[in-house]
């Protein structure tokens, strides 16, 4: 029995689960990827170079993020033509949208390459780190389109139920970036400069290979006639779920770049243990967010095929899911985050920044339940259409989030910038949950 068939037919908290294992290891490998320039310049360049690829990551994480969720909230469309077995629809849609953030994603690029130096100048960058910051962004920015197309390409092998070949590419092109890194960095001394250029070799290569893979895949599901390359009512209704899917995804690291300007200043020390917490803390969430994108799977998978009491079945299984690793976390933010900060930087050498990473993934590690219920009990609003009020639930997280940072943080201290992570998740969780319960996402299916 394959993927698919088992989100339609097993035993909804099992397939859930199973199916979520890949994205989330893949997923993993994807913090790991963006965390090896962290590690390795912070180990073999230093306290500032960390300090620059961290006030860069804030920003091209949003674009990560945009990438992400906009795959995904594309890829529902993909995932319910799919429960519905109508194949060419289902080819029709992904050919769109492969198309759309191509183009999208170039327009970016222009933008990051040409905007970056002014973002990173308003969001008061401190002058040691300025110039590598605009260094690294804009050989970044050179290699977007090739990171939005593998994430795109990735949501939509998820949604046809293949959540295992993101994961193997994803391994290829991470251990392909450390590599790169360490013969760039070290070898050849190109410091912050070699991360960036191996970031975008690493996911030049993974895109190219999932475009090659997904062609072949789509050659098994057969069509009466050939599928169109580009509908505008699909991308009109997939853009009504990308757009909120983009939001929700996105929310952390439009916080966490909003908030740069607060965490600035407290200078570069501060930032570089800023920076090694909100890594450990990307990782962390990774296993809640991959299981709210597989619940959006599911739920848009058995709506397609008009199953919302499997939906409900697996929704409910979700939250056993989500305490096991939050359990996990906690322990390992607890008791083992003096090794995992030793990463990062010298202890020694960086008592403020050792300190500011310290407090910061002791006092998350409380709270890594509450963004995953959020993520589940979004994943099932997504999956199904039902996006205004979880986009609206997220918009009034960020807002939180940000508000709490800049009013409180100059008067309580930088510890004030993560204390309100877990009030923006608490209130976003409880907005979609009280949706949830309304039952409206049961008639929301948009395909039929």
């Amino acid at each position: 029995m394959n993927k698919k068939q088992k989100l339609l037919t097993g035993v909804p908290g099992r397939s859930l689960f199973f199916f979520a294992m890949p994205m989330i290891l893949g997923n993993l490998f994807q913090q790991f990827y963006n965390m090896a320039d962290s590690v390795i310049v912070g180990r073999y360049v230093g306290e500032d170079a960390l300090a620059a690829v961290g006030a860069s990551y804030s920003f091209t994480n949003v674009f990560i993020m945009i990438a992400i969720g906009g795959g995904i909230g594309a890829s529902v469309l993909t995932s319910q033509y799919l429960g519905a077995q109508k194949h060419q629809e289902m080819k029709t849609s992904i050919y769109t949208f492969l198309i759309t953030f191509f183009v999208l994603s170039t327009l970016l690029a222009v933008f990051g390459l040409y905007g970056n130096p002014r973002i990173l100048s308003a969001l008061g960058t401190p002058a040691n780190i300025y110039e590598d910051a605009v260094r690294y962004l804009q050989l970044y920015f050179l290699g977007l389109p090739f990171m939005f197309m593998y994430n795109v390409l990735a949501a939509n092998f998820n949604a046809l139920g293949k959540s295992g070949i993101p994961l193997a590419l994803l391994i290829f092109s991470s251990v392909l970036n450390i590599f790169l890194d360490l013969l760039l960095v070290i070898r050849f001394d190109m410091g912050v400069e070699g991360v960036a250029i191996a970031t975008v070799i690493a996911q030049g290569s993974s895109a190219m290979f999932a475009f090659t893979i997904l062609i072949f895949l789509l050659r098994g599901y057969p069509t009466c006639e050939r599928p169109r390359l580009f509908d505008s009512s699909i991308l009109l209704h997939g853009t009504a779920i990308a757009i909120p899917s983009i939001v929700q995804q996105s929310i952390v690291s439009i916080g966490m770049l909003l908030t740069q300007s607060s965490v600035n200043q407290f200078g570069s020390s501060a930032l570089a243990g800023y920076t090694a917490g909100m890594r450990l803390e990307s990782i962390a969430i990774v296993p809640m967010i991959g299981t709210g994108n597989a619940m959006s799977t599911f739920t848009a998978q058995n709506l397609g095929a008009n199953q919302p009491e499997r939906v409900q079945q697996g929704y409910r299984s979700s939250y056993g899911i989500i305490a096991g690793f939050a359990i996990f976390l906690f322990l390992i933010c607890q008791f083992f985050y003096r090794p995992i900060l030793s990463a990062f930087m010298d202890t020694d050498a960086s008592v403020i920044a050792y300190a500011t990473g310290a407090a910061y993934l002791r006092f998350i590690g409380w709270f890594f339940c509450l963004i995953g219920f959020k993520a589940t009990t979004d994943g099932v609003l997504r999956g199904s259409g039902d996006v205004m009020v979880y986009m609206a639930a997220n918009l009034i997280n960020l807002g939180l989030r940000v508000s709490v940072a800049r009013i409180c943080s100059p008067i309580w201290g930088i510890q004030m910038i993560w204390y309100a992570v877990p009030l923006g998740w608490c209130v976003n969780y409880l907005i979609s949950f009280f949706r949830y319960r309304t039952g409206h996402w049961q008639k929301k299916a948009l395909v039929s």
